[in-house]
């Protein structure tokens, strides 16, 4: 690069707030927060990196392909998921050129401006790989090679850059199907459980789910236990569950479309999964059974103790064409209005006041925390709130959801950051930010003479570092 190497620093005080005297205060509250460990208990990068834990063998493959937020806002711009090597699963061509690809993310470097995406970019570029200058077009192939030549040396590898990004646990998700082989060998060689498994059982739970008959099948087969019938199927979730907590699971996940968890009469729960089986079950069964297999999931944590995590409202693969030709996780997640109230009523009169129980609710609906999951989680011992994310991964929107939910719930009703990516790279900018925003409200409290000092820097590390690990604390 022309530029010198050390010419390109990032101002230390972004995401502070901009008046003189909370800015002051929110530097020394993220002064004892910014460099604590990571704890990233929601996220979804292959496990198979790290066991392989080869070199990235350039940019592109590392920073674009995977961040579907990136990828997102160039196809918004009508370039498509294709053009940025994305890989087609009909057959049709892709970009294989990862230095085109670069180029082209290069050359829209401006699209980005005033997003997250922006910010946790420039933390990557700046912070984490020491890049010389911002991209744009007229470096893009020098930028490109300073990547090549970083990005071949050992301190970047996978699990290196775990060590670089303080990350002291890490959670994976993983199909309810999954045999775990990975986990269990990085146990072995990390004398530990640092990369833990996360268990996601939704293509199971949604008999809609294209691929539910060839799922349940192959759950008979990984668990040993046919699931011929109803009872049969809760008792091989069981049995994959304890798999899943030998190899140092923590929690499960569910990403359904509602949040309802009315629990089925034992004989229609039956009647719906015998139908299911025959192929002739209606979208009133599949949302019946979708609701009531979450109730069967609350039991199960309250047996078994892995917290549950929900997120619903968000309508999968909104593009149904996009999703054909790119899979599940390209056809654009775009989030609807959803109710908590009614719907998690039945699950938390059962459960919500069980010491041995533990829920995590999250959403991409911001104006629902004031509204309804605050007071939930002020009031139900066994409800927390997951911080924003994935949509609400921005500075404006945490700073909103402080402000909705922590007059209700407070701040020890909630879980910490939570930042669901699979883009590995981007991990300690998005806990980074994180940090920062709430540095900034805690500072708002104390000119407000709402906190002091004191109280407001215990305040943030207990909510970069304490919280995550209570709210996805193991039980004894």
């Amino acid at each position: 690069m022309t530029e010198d190497a050390n010419s390109w620093t990032l101002d230390p005080d972004r995401a502070l707030p901009a008046e003189p005297t909370a800015r002051a205060v929110a530097r020394e509250i993220y002064a004892a927060s910014g460099a604590l460990p990571i704890v990233s208990m929601h996220g979804h990068v292959d496990v198979d990196l790290f066991l392989d834990n080869q070199p990235f063998a350039n940019a592109s493959e590392l920073l674009v392909i995977p961040d579907h937020y990136l990828v997102r806002m160039l196809v918004s711009q009508g370039m498509t998921p294709a053009d940025l090597g994305v890989q087609t699963r009909d057959g049709t061509p892709f970009e294989t050129d990862p230095r085109e690809i670069w180029r082209r993310f290069c050359q829209n470097w401006k699209l980005f401006r005033g997003t997250p995406t922006r910010y946790w970019l420039e933390h990557e570029f700046a912070v984490v790989f020491g890049a010389p200058a911002p991209p744009s077009a007229q470096n893009a192939d020098e930028l490109y090679d300073f990547f090549l030549e970083t990005l071949a040396r050992d301190e970047f590898r996978p699990r290196a850059l775990l060590d670089r990004f303080n990350v002291e646990v890490l959670a994976t998700t993983d199909s309810a199907l999954s045999d775990l082989a990975a986990h269990r060998k990085l146990a072995e060689l990390d004398g530990g459980q640092r990369i833990v498994p996360t268990f996601r059982p939704d293509s199971l739970l949604q008999i809609n789910h294209r691929s539910w008959a060839d799922d349940v099948a192959r759950l008979s087969e990984v668990s040993g236990i046919d699931a011929g019938d109803f009872d049969s199927f809760l008792q091989a979730l069981r049995q994959r569950r304890d798999v899943f907590i030998a190899a140092g699971a923590r929690a499960t996940d569910h990403g359904h479309l509602s949040a309802d968890t009315t629990e089925l009469e034992p004989s229609q729960a039956r009647r719906i999964y015998a139908a299911a089986l025959r192929g002739e079950a209606d979208d009133a069964d599949a949302a019946a059974f979708a609701g009531g297999m979450l109730f069967e999931m609350a039991r199960m944590s309250a047996e078994d103790g892995l917290v549950m995590q929900l997120h619903p409202g968000v309508l999968r693969n909104h593009n149904s064409a996009v999703r054909q030709r790119y899979g599940a996780d390209a056809g654009f997640d775009i989030p609807v209005q959803i109710e908590f109230t009614r719907a998690l009523q039945p699950l938390l009169n059962s459960f919500g006041m069980n010491p041995d129980f533990r829920m995590i609710a999250f959403t991409t609906d911001e104006t629902v925390y004031s509204r309804e999951l605050a007071p939930l989680a002020g009031a139900y011992p066994a409800l927390r709130l997951g911080a924003p994310w994935w949509f609400l991964d921005s500075p404006e929107q945490m700073r909103r959801f402080r402000e909705s939910a922590v007059e209700t719930a407070g701040f020890y009703n909630t879980s910490g950051f939570v930042d669901d990516t699979r883009a590995l790279a981007s991990i300690p900018a998005r806990h980074d930010l994180s940090r920062r925003v709430d540095a900034g409200f805690l500072a708002r409290l104390v000119t407000e003479g709402r906190l002091d000092l004191a109280e407001a820097v215990e305040t943030a590390v207990d909510l970069a570092y304490n919280l995550p690990l209570l709210a996805y604390a193991q039980r004894a």
